[in-house]
């Protein structure tokens, strides 16, 4: 896929994918209206969401500079992709939206987030268990078996593989 293509796709699944989990689904559920928190946990969670916001970003990028293709299944990339964040951990875009919920949680004063914060992770794990990872088996194999076996797939290590 040609760069320009894929960059274009990519903002657009941007928007679509972690845009709607991780902003548009907060709002619904909250209405981003402020809840009594303590101040010090407002600004925790306001640093989580930027945290989360610092590591997708790049790592979206990533799937166009590095694997030429897209994060969306239907343009899949044609390398594998194992640079920036993803020397750290298999799955940054799913732990940054985690992140960003969770934060939106902690800013917000509103726990119940934290019940969709779970629902969304349950739901993308079952997701890479069963489509993405058996998907990246076929499709890079032993590259891909050699990655997931040094680089964890859920909690960031502190040195890079």
């Amino acid at each position: 896929m040609r760069r320009p293509v894929a960059a274009t796709v990519t903002s657009l699944f941007f928007v679509l994918g972690p845009g709607l989990v991780a902003v548009a689904g907060p709002w619904l559920v909250t209405g981003w209206h402020f809840a009594p928190m303590w101040p010090p946990v407002r600004v925790l969670g306001g640093l989580m969401v930027v945290a989360g916001a610092v590591v997708i970003v790049p790592a979206f990028v990533r799937f166009v500079v590095e694997g030429l293709g897209t994060p969306m299944p239907v343009a899949a990339p044609s390398r594998l992709v194992v640079g920036g964040f993803y020397r750290y951990v298999r799955n940054p875009m799913y732990v940054a939206v985690e992140l960003a919920i969770a934060g939106q949680a902690l800013l917000f004063g509103r726990l119940d987030l934290l019940w969709y914060a779970a629902v969304v992770g349950f739901v993308t794990w079952l997701f890479v268990r069963l489509y993405e990872e058996p998907t990246l088996r076929r499709t890079f194999g032993q590259e891909y078996e050699d990655y997931r076996r040094t680089v964890p797939g859920w909690i960031p290590r502190l040195r890079r593989g």
